[in-house]
């Protein structure tokens, strides 16, 4: 007597029903609410408003920069972090965007060096 492998079993779930299920679970398991949302969104405001009086203040002098470059990097890592998921995903697309961040205060910072040092 032969088996036919095509023929699913009774009782048993289709391997490209469990697949599915399982994809869909994986891709939904690291949702976060609405209110989560609201919160970062207040947070990446209240930031954005710092970075704005932080400019406006006469006092802070040579330390203006390095607080605009942590809070360029804290909204960095909240955005990269929840809005595009990288909290959740692998450590190679981490350390990519990382490299990039650090690319970008490198760079930064030989610009704002360069136009300290070159001003009449």
């Amino acid at each position: 007597m032969s088996i036919d492998h095509d023929t699913p079993t009774p009782g048993m779930a289709d391997s490209t029903e469990v697949v599915s299920q399982v994809e869909h679970d994986d891709l939904y398991a690291h949702e976060i609410s609405d209110k989560n949302y609201i919160v970062i969104a207040l947070i990446l405001a209240v930031l954005t408003a710092l970075e704005v009086a932080a400019t406006e203040v006469d006092g802070l002098g040579s330390f203006l920069i390095p607080a605009l470059l942590i809070m360029m990097a804290i909204k960095f890592f909240i955005v990269v972090s929840y809005f595009m998921h990288l909290k959740h995903d692998a450590a190679l697309f981490k350390f990519g965007f990382y490299i990039g961040l650090a690319g970008a205060v490198v760079l930064y910072s030989v610009m704002l060096t360069t136009f300290h040092f070159f001003i009449d």
